[in-house]
């Protein structure tokens, strides 16, 4: 049953995400945390996600747009560097209130509701008919690299403000889907590094074990074909319909960043 549960979910939340650019590491985790102890569930939930961003590459990076990738994409992962930083700095603020779902146990940080505050109002962005139609010129990508990069190293979501802001650029579908690809798989490779290098110096061993492996590499195929099969329908998707996809995941992850539930 563990198997079959976490095949469903990453098949259909990779097909899904494939169109919003972010989404798979935090639908995926909390499927993973019903099997495993939370920190192997983040372990197994980041290798998916960077393989099948791997994969991505091959199946859709070709159509990504080199000027996005370099304009926005580098800045976004030195900034994440810097975010982290700053993370660091303001980990020490308490907690504002806490309180149970049933066994989970839920805490509401400043720092959580203010990134659920930011992604809610970029979900509106994407959802309300008036402000759907706004445009980001490509001389803000610095800006929004910077931006981007910044918050998410400082909160974790990059994925989720990088593809708010290229929705607003005026790319073709394709080209804002391999765009994704292709800076996710930067931000992965750069976070991998530091970790790998944070678990050397610890002289840590691999939070994933022998008995965690085969439910981990199901994951990874199963990632793997929600990626073929929403590459199949890809020529069929609008931008459109990309931005409500980015707009309902934004809000939903808003919803449950601001109120401690993740």
């Amino acid at each position: 049953m563990s198997f079959m549960i976490v095949a469903f979910s990453a098949l259909s939340v990779s097909a899904l995400t494939l169109y919003s650019g972010f989404g798979l590491g935090t639908l995926l985790m909390p499927v993973f945390a019903l099997f495993f102890p939370l920190e192997i569930a983040v372990a197994a939930t980041a290798v998916v996600h960077a393989s099948n961003n791997v994969f991505k590459i091959g199946v859709v990076g070709r159509k990504a747009d080199r000027h996005l990738v370099i304009g926005f994409g580098l800045p976004a992962i030195a900034a994440a560097f810097a975010g982290a930083a700053a993370l660091g700095y303001v980990s020490h603020f308490g907690e504002i209130t806490s309180y149970t779902v049933g066994s989970r146990m839920a805490v509401i940080t400043p720092i959580k509701l203010g990134m659920g505050v930011l992604m809610l109002i970029f979900a509106l962005t994407e959802l309300l008919p008036n402000l759907r139609e706004m445009k980001f010129d490509r001389k803000y990508l610095l800006i929004g690299g910077l931006l981007s990069g910044f918050f998410g190293g400082f909160s974790g979501h990059q994925g989720a403000l990088r593809s708010a802001f290229l929705a607003k650029v005026g790319v073709s579908t394709e080209a804002f889907v391999g765009t994704n690809a292709v800076i996710g798989f930067m931000v992965d490779m750069a976070r991998i590094t530091m970790y790998a290098m944070l678990l050397f110096v610890a002289g840590n061993e691999s939070p994933l074990g022998p008995d965690q492996w085969p439910l981990v590499l199901t994951g990874m195929v199963a990632a793997f074909s929600g990626v073929l099969l929403g590459r199949r329908f890809l020529h069929k998707i609008t931008m459109r319909t990309v931005q409500s996809i980015t707009g309902v995941l934004l809000l939903v992850i808003a919803l449950a960043v601001g109120s401690g539930l993740i």
